[in-house]
């Protein structure tokens, strides 16, 4: 992975982590335990998911540029599912609190994106690759009139 890729990478999951923990401190606080317990696995499964998916973008970006857009859409739109699908799923659950754990998805999720998002804006990263093989102006190929 390229460094750039690991900076961004960096630079979402370091905030999302610290929401996680503040979101375990606050959850802990408020239903005990099982709070804290749902917290802390809604932040790993977001860091996860979204670690995961900015992993494929990137490969994606490398190596099929010109799906980069509709893949980063149709990647966003699945991830959100599945996490909604992951909400879903654990809604019933006794092994923690499942309020908590819905909260923090979604926090810890708004966090990753905004930091993505804060991180992209502050890289700076060609969007033309200059030629450096050779040092030569181009030929002019018009017309020597």
């Amino acid at each position: 992975m390229p460094s750039n890729d690991v900076r961004t990478l960096l630079q979402a999951a370091v905030p999302t982590a610290v929401a996680g923990a503040v979101a375990a401190a606050v959850s802990a606080g408020v239903a005990g335990g099982k709070g804290a317990l749902g917290a802390v696995v809604a932040a790993i499964v977001v860091i996860l998911f979204m670690g995961i998916g900015l992993g494929v973008l990137q490969w994606t970006a490398k190596s099929f540029p010109q799906l980069f857009q509709a893949m980063g859409l149709m990647l966003y739109t699945a991830q959100l599912l599945l996490l909604f699908i992951f909400v879903a799923s654990f809604k019933d659950t006794t092994m923690f609190n499942p309020k908590a754990f819905a909260i923090t998805l979604v926090a810890t999720t708004l966090v990753w994106i905004a930091a993505q998002a804060r991180a992209y804006m502050k890289a700076k990263i060609l969007y033309v690759e200059p030629e450096a093989d050779k040092g030569e102006k181009p030929q002019n190929a018009g017309s020597k009139s």
